[in-house]
């Protein structure tokens, strides 16, 4: 929709400064809009994430005017092996068409093929790469990475003639790299992720040359103090004489660097003798998991491996010990043109490097809830029904993700794991088992599909729903260990214990119990199904589906699709008390566009931000609804609630709502979808009524 006229409210009232029961009231008033044009889409005001640009930009930051849509509301989640713990590391730097594309709509787009990363489980640390001067990452990328306990670094970039003058100016002195390095770690603080990539890709005067490692190690230490678990690494460029002249390894011509920050990203040309040297070097003794061996996946100029035998290189890193960085991944998306098959693309890249690659076990607390959705699909379901239909993208959506491979069974077998958008019982899509059971096999196949460190309850609830081909018994098995085991800093096997949950029947109290809570599910060709566990200091290391064929010994082709798997404490089955509070509307603006047809008048459309109080670490997300109350017509009656999105913190924008002329009462309403899958009541909902009239001074 092209506005032909924007407008914005010359607001009569604040709805901060009412109680919450009154209506806030608006005049209609034709002028330009204030919201700031790097933070709000010019056309639809939607919120996007963006980089700073110049110097000036940068030193000029306040959080004051910081995007509020943009701070990142998932923390980093606990992990096993914590990355301090790491000895080799997988660092990826997503580099791809420039960056800020889909994914710059805080609130999600509708792309029909959009790029997407979901093997979380491999990687320790996610950098988001432009050649703006601040990358700061988009916070769909930090909310997923974080979900996953993926540390998140945006990136610090000087090039060219005008990188050089930049650095000119601000490693001048102490003054001026201070006030540089304040500010990158202010804008981290304030928008949630976890540090920097610093890239300084243009040559250095002497002064400017003497000053980076003493800015590297005052951001460094600044970083440390203010963001818990962050971290600072260099990549290979300049030397010590301030020469462009990138070396491929860590050596005595850029080791001022390394010393002075938390890690070292070499450049991508360097060969077996370059690891040789670098496992021998005095300068990386006792700091090899700090040294990220850089991997081009466009496999651009004298390399090792990159693209489909990006293999290649890993098996070299990996076996003189080094971390990696692996640089823009996207090459799976990118370069191949027929973007449905980007699933199939990105599972067979990262399946020929998973042998080098390490599974990190997700470690928070019960309850450990995944519906598998990996934050695009081809429509929004809740419960096993589509929502809304159409193509949709938006990563703050993504969910623990499950181990995703391809496994050959014996003679003819095999079993794969792979995220289908066809079906789903949440979110925009489910875990599809398939394969095929050899004739040969007596014992079921046994899919392992999560990697946890997670402790149980004494009493665990799990529920399981699934559907299934004919012909097969699907069952859960949970592998445990004793808790006792799990205490030893450097113990990474220990014996695992067979748990099969006993499946409870439809009349035990607690099947009652979640059918109160959660109300009708409709499954719909789903199965759902509540299982016990009753096991004391025990921790959940694995979660397999075991699939058993029914009939006679032949092979037998299966699928199985996985639509969500919730482990809960039985004690904590209860709906939380807290309701929905100070919701309120602010930054409203108009926009009157074409209709639906050319004989139609031009619409008038609501844009406004809401904003309420909540405990989003309770929440799958919050649905947003709209009725009319009260229109020019007075013998209409009321409408009826209308869904308008989804938020996954308590701030949403609302954006080209068609709505009726004025005057009109309209009310906005915020429900929370808790990830237990209980149903809030409606009084714990948010509410508030905007009331708005023509301006009858135009």
């Amino acid at each position: 929709m092209h506005p032909s006229r924007v407008a914005t409210i010359t607001r009569l009232e604040s709805c901060l400064d009412q109680p919450v029961d009154l209506s806030v009231r608006e005049v209609v008033k034709f002028m330009p809009s204030p919201l700031s044009a790097k933070h709000y889409d010019a056309d639809t005001t939607e919120p996007i994430s963006c980089g700073l640009r110049t110097m000036e930009e940068l030193l000029s930051w306040k959080r004051s005017e910081a995007n509020p849509f943009n701070v990142a509301v998932v923390p980093l989640a606990p992990r096993d092996p914590p990355l301090a713990r790491c000895p080799r590391r997988t660092l990826v730097s997503h580099d791809m068409m420039g960056g800020y594309i889909d994914d710059r709509f805080i609130q999600g787009t509708n792309a029909e093929t959009p790029y997407s990363f979901y093997h979380w489980q491999y990687i320790d640390i996610f950098n988001y790469f432009s050649h703006v001067l601040v990358t700061i990452p988009p916070v769909v990328w930090t909310n997923a990475a974080h979900k996953h306990g993926v540390v998140v670094l945006g990136t610090f970039i000087t090039e060219w003639t005008d990188g050089a003058a930049m650095c000119e100016a601000f490693l001048k002195d102490e003054e001026s790299y201070r006030a540089v390095a304040d500010k990158l770690v202010q804008i981290s603080h304030c928008y949630g992720f976890d540090g920097w990539l610093v890239n300084i890709e243009n040559a250095l005067s002497e002064v400017a040359v003497k000053n980076t490692p003493l800015f590297l190690r005052y951001l460094t230490d600044q970083m440390h103090e203010r963001v818990s678990g962050s971290l600072v690494v260099w990549y290979d460029s300049v030397i010590e004489n301030g020469q462009l002249k990138w070396q491929n390894e860590l050596n005595q011509s850029n080791r001022m660097f390394f010393d002075a920050c938390d890690g070292f990203f070499t450049n991508y040309n360097w060969t077996e003798q370059s690891l040789e040297f670098m496992k021998d070097y005095s300068g990386a003794q006792r700091r090899q998991a700090d040294i990220y061996v850089g991997v081009d996946v466009f496999a651009r100029g004298q390399v090792v491996g990159g693209m489909f035998e990006t293999n290649k290189a890993l098996e070299l890193i990996r076996k003189h010990n080094f971390s990696t960085a692996i640089f823009a991944p996207g090459w799976v998306y990118e370069t191949h043109d027929d973007k449905s098959e980007f699933r199939k693309n990105q599972n067979k890249f990262w399946g020929l490097l998973s042998n080098y690659l390490y599974v990190h076990r997700p470690a928070s607390p019960l309850p450990f809830i995944s519906s598998f959705c990996q934050g695009f699909g081809k429509a929004v379901y809740w419960r096993g029904q589509p929502e809304t239909k159409g193509s949709w993208f938006n990563l703050t959506a993504q969910e623990i993700q499950p181990l995703y491979y391809h496994q050959n069974l014996e003679a003819e077998g095999w079993l794969r794991t792979s995220g289908c958008p066809e079906d789903a019982w949440n979110g925009g899509c489910s875990l599809l088992l398939d394969g095929v059971i050899p004739a040969t096999r007596i014992t079921p196949v046994c899919a392992k599909i999560f990697s946890l460190q997670v402790p149980l309850a004494l009493k665990t609830l799990v529920t399981f729903i699934f559907k299934a081909s004919p012909g097969i018994t699907v069952s859960l098995e949970l592998k445990t260990t004793d808790a006792s085991q799990c205490t030893h800093v450097d113990v990474q096997e220990v014996s695992l214990t067979s748990v099969s949950p006993e499946v409870l029947a439809d009349g035990h109290q607690l099947v009652t119990q979640m059918s109160q809570l959660c109300g009708s599910r409709n499954p719909g060709g789903w199965t759902v199904r509540c299982s016990q566990v009753e096991l004391h200091g025990c921790v959940l290391r694995e979660v397999c589906v075991r699939i058993q064929r029914d009939g006679e010994a032949q092979d037998m082709p299966f699928s199985c699709r996985v639509g969500e798997i919730m482990i809960l404490d039985t004690a904590g089955l209860q709906v939380p008390p807290e309701l929905i509070q100070g919701l309120c509307i602010d930054d409203v603006v108009w926009l009157r566009g074409a209709g639906s047809s050319p004989q139609s008048s031009p619409s008038l459309r609501l844009n406004a931000t809401l904003r309420w109080d909540y405990p989003v670490g309770l929440v799958r997300h919050f649905r947003v609804y709209w009725r009319r109350l009260r229109g020019p017509d007075p013998r209409i009656p009321p409408g009826q609630l209308v869904a308008v999105g989804q938020a996954y913190s308590n701030l949403f924008r609302v954006t080209e709502l068609v709505v009726p002329e004025p005057p009109a009462l309209l009310e906005l309403v915020v429900e929370p979808v808790i990830k237990k899958g209980f149903l809030v009541p409606e009084s714990h909902w948010g509410r508030r009524s905007l009331s708005y009239t023509a301006d009858l001074t135009q």
